[in-house]
């Protein structure tokens, strides 16, 4: 299981002993549970190929995240065709260029 942080934990606290109360009606919870069916409808079957290592890969992340890879490969390729996939943040490498200064020997 992912290692939560402090508020993560107050969260889950407050959840399971009772203090945290759902705000939402309930028109909004039936929409909710009207999407997220509509969502999880899986009525396609694809067949892709892939590399041995990408898939080992594929699967200890799965195991990592506690949800199986078939279910992992799905929701990655959900977020990227729905724009929720973002790339983690590369920080910017400065290159040091030196430029050689042209004096009456090298030119």
């Amino acid at each position: 299981m992912p290692k939560i942080d402090a508020y993560e934990l107050e969260v889950l606290t407050a959840f399971e002993t009772g203090q945290m109360k759902s705000v939402a009606t309930k028109a909004e919870l039936a929409k909710f549970k009207a999407a997220a069916r509509a969502t999880a409808i899986k009525d396609r079957r694809v067949n892709i190929r892939l590399s041995s290592g990408d898939l080992s890969d594929i699967q200890v992340r799965a195991l990592e995240e506690g949800v199986p890879y078939q279910t992992l490969i799905a929701s990655v390729l959900h977020k990227y065709v729905t724009g929720r996939l973002t790339e983690p943040h590369v920080a910017k490498q400065t290159r040091n260029v030196t430029t050689k200064r042209r004096t009456p020997s090298n030119s």
